[in-house]
């Protein structure tokens, strides 16, 4: 196969800024201590991060023909990662977001809609987008072109070649759940956010969340639970509870993302599910120690050091 790992859906241009407490009223300004930009989104963070751990990456979304669609190619390129199948959308603006980060890591949001909705995979692109290990489709809900049943062809196709699939959401409502009940028949592993889980189920307990999920038919679940840690269960009956690392937050911008690179690394390596779902944590836990999307993720080594030296909090979910 081509590429180790393909990172289909939601690629974004973030401009983000810490701390912020408060939109200044009128035409006010505040003054922040940090700014940056950065790709992310929920394929485009995915994306990066298994680049910067040395995986052989493709991008299968869409851009705008504007100047954050120029930056946001730019940087894939700057990271090693194939772009070939990313598309220029031409009556669509590329997904932008200011992200107004507060003190304790929080990110509220400005979204502009954009060319996630607009790229379409047809048949003749289908031999190049399964030409890898790893599918990872992330951000639906967003994808409009796709969420209209092209979704779950691909990841059927996918996994009739023998490909392994890990699917995310983006921010998900109770209506979403048609959209991904679909797919899940065709996942290896679902990783959504206890937000997004409870939204999905409408429910609230943990492991009725988890069989409600592996009730729709997919082959694993992951719940990431932010600083209480992660939970996964699966159609065995396996459960594996793992903790959060102890750090100081920055921002949380992308740390879904990152912990979905940082398991599809270990599924590369060949590591156990535990191991798998560590690199995750530690992904997303560098990330968080940063600005913007990856910014404290690296490389694999440092990612393996991490995971090896960082204390662990509590876990008391």
């Amino acid at each position: 196969m081509t590429f180790d790992y393909t990172s289909m859906g939601f690629y974004t241009f973030d401009a983000l800024c810490r701390p912020v407490n408060d939109i200044p009223p009128g035409g006010n300004t505040f003054f922040v201590d940090d700014f940056a930009l950065a790709v992310s989104g929920a394929a485009g963070s995915a994306a990066i991060v298994a680049a910067k751990h040395g995986l052989r990456v493709q991008a299968v979304g869409g851009v705008g023909e504007d100047l954050m669609g120029d930056w946001v190619l730019r940087r894939l390129d700057d990271f090693g990662v194939d772009r070939q199948m990313m598309q220029r959308c031409p009556d669509f603006a590329t997904s932008s977001s200011i992200v107004t980060t507060r003190p304790d890591g929080a990110r509220p949001a400005l979204h502009k809609l954009g060319a996630t909705a607009g790229f379409y995979v047809d048949d003749k692109a289908l031999d190049r987008v399964l030409d890898t290990k790893i599918l990872h489709i992330g951000g639906v809900g967003l994808m409009d072109a796709m969420d209209k049943g092209r979704n779950t062809e691909v990841l059927a196709e996918a996994k009739k070649r023998g490909v392994t699939t890990t699917l995310d959401v983006f921010a998900s409502t109770p209506d979403d759940l048609a959209l991904i009940k679909p797919l899940l028949a065709h996942t290896d592993v679902f990783m959504p956010s206890e937000e997004e889980a409870m939204a999905l189920s409408g429910l609230t307990d943990f492991e009725d969340i988890a069989q409600f999920l592996l009730d729709q038919g997919t082959g694993a679940v992951i719940l990431t639970l932010g600083a209480d840690g992660a939970m996964y269960r699966d159609q065995t009956g396996a459960k594996i509870d793992i903790p959060a690392f102890n750090i100081d937050v920055v921002c949380t911008c992308g740390c879904g993302d990152c912990f979905n690179a940082g398991f599809a690394t270990g599924l590369h390596l060949n590591r156990s599910v535990e191991d798998c779902i560590r690199l995750g944590q530690a992904s997303s836990a560098q990330n968080a120690t940063g600005l913007g999307s990856q910014a404290g993720v690296t490389d694999l080594p440092t990612t393996l050091s991490f995971m090896e030296k960082t204390a662990l909090r509590p876990y008391t979910v």
